[in-house]
Parts: C-alpha cells; sequence; structure tokens
C-alpha cells in the first residue's frame, strides 16, 4: 500500500537532478565532481581518493559536514596518513593545543598533499561559495594542497551565487557561531546574529565570517584539483 506521507523517494528524485545540474557545470569550469547516495558512500570515497602511506599528508578544514561523514577519525584510527588537524578539541570542546599552536598546524595544513573541507554552498552552474572567519579553508581551495576536496550536503545546492551568499548570511553563519558557543565555548554570545539569529553585516570583534571566496573554475593546469562530492542527504549547515 503507498504512504502519502512518506515523501523520500521524491527528495531523492529531486536531489540527483539538482546534484546533475551542478556537476555538469563544475565539469564546465574544469572542477571535478561526483554525487554520492549518502554518509556512508561518501566517507569510502574519499578513502579510496585518498593513497596511503606515510608520504601523504591530510589537512583538513573545521567542517561539521566532515565530522558527520566521520572522515577525520577515520583517518586519524587508520594512522595510514599524517593528519595536519588544527582543530582538535578535547571531551569537553575546548582546543587541545595553545591558539598559536592551532595556527601553525593551520599553515602546515595548507601545504599537505590533500586537503579535506566542507563549503557553505554550490551553484547549479558550478561555482563553490564559502565563508571563513581566519580563512584558512577559503585559502586553501584556492592555492597550496595538492588535492583539494570538497563535501557538501544536496541542502548546499543553490541557484546561483546571490542566493548562495544569503544562504550564508541567513543559515550558515549564525549556526555556526551558535555552534562554537554551545559546543566550545567561545564568547560569541554577544554576536549580533547570535542574539537576535538574523545577520546584520556586524563590524564585531568577534564576527567569524571576515573572508567570503567565490571558486569560479580553475585554469588548466589546476584542472581537477578541486573534487567535489554532492552527498544525497542534508549535511552541515
Amino acid at each position: 500500500m503507498f504512504d502519502e506521507t512518506n515523501i523520500a523517494e521524491e527528495k531523492a528524485w529531486l536531489r540527483e537532478k539538482q546534484a546533475t545540474k551542478a556537476i555538469e557545470g563544475f565539469r564546465k569550469r574544469r572542477i571535478n565532481a561526483q554525487y554520492v547516495k549518502d554518509k556512508g558512500e561518501a566517507l569510502s570515497t574519499i578513502l579510496q581518493m585518498i593513497p596511503p602511506g606515510g608520504g601523504v599528508t591530510v589537512g583538513v578544514a573545521d567542517s561539521v559536514t566532515l565530522h558527520q561523514i566521520g572522515v577525520i577519525s577515520k583517518l586519524k584510527s587508520l594512522n595510514q596518513n599524517e593528519v595536519f588537524d588544527p582543530f582538535e578539541r578535547d571531551d569537553q570542546g575546548f582546543y587541545t593545543r595553545d591558539i598559536d599552536t592551532v595556527f601553525k598546524v593551520m599553515r602546515r595544513a595548507l601545504t599537505a598533499d590533500y586537503f579535506l573541507t566542507g563549503a557553505n554552498a554550490i551553484t547549479l552552474d558550478g561555482k563553490i561559495i564559502s565563508t571563513d572567519g581566519t580563512g584558512n579553508r577559503v585559502a586553501a581551495m584556492i592555492f597550496g594542497p595538492k588535492k583539494v576536496i570538497i563535501v557538501v550536503g544536496v541542502n548546499k545546492i543553490v541557484k546561483d551565487a546571490e542566493e548562495g551568499i544569503r544562504r550564508i548570511r541567513e543559515v550558515a553563519a549564525p549556526m555556526n557561531a551558535v555552534r562554537h558557543l554551545i559546543k566550545h565555548h567561545n564568547k560569541f554570545g554577544e554576536l549580533p546574529c547570535v542574539r537576535t539569529g538574523f545577520c546584520v553585516d556586524c563590524n564585531h570583534p568577534r564576527r567569524n565570517c571576515h573572508y567570503t571566496v567565490i571558486v569560479e573554475g580553475a585554469i588548466e593546469r589546476e584542472k581537477d584539483r578541486n573534487h567535489i562530492i554532492i552527498v544525497g542527504e542534508e549535511l552541515g549547515f
């Protein structure tokens, strides 16, 4: 008997159609891209892309999506590659290193062979839109690591760059600030977006959205350096 209340199949159909359109856009811009159905397939895909061995290093960004997939913890448990994770935290959510060391590891991650990150939005015509507080993530997308693997849930697909930036301001940035307040004890409670739930384009000293980058493609020499994995689930912010 059919169930009118279950629309999972319809959602999956729409997600895959949108992902297929975005993949076409990425390939025209010399950015590699693929669609996977769920977190498990995303994890196995990433692990297959990274050659095991002490000579291959991996840098990671601070990404809820990567944590949801479990790839950072998996790479560390396999102990086959040196992993530069600036954002290691203890059971209480505090950094395990002092802040100067955190930034040193960020810089080492920018020279890794592989760099893993999420993104705030991708467009149907193949652009990647992201905003950072320190810029380490968007810097790696532009230059540094030999290969950048960018993982996004289907909830990050937007029509165009304008909608992507609006999504960052209205959804990703406020939620990420609250995440750091709740889970990492950062003093973000005074931020206007945390107090109100809405971005006001503030100039607060604790603002965590200083650097916005739109990746529109790659030169021929850097073709397929950035590899997008679109996951058929809602991930991250």
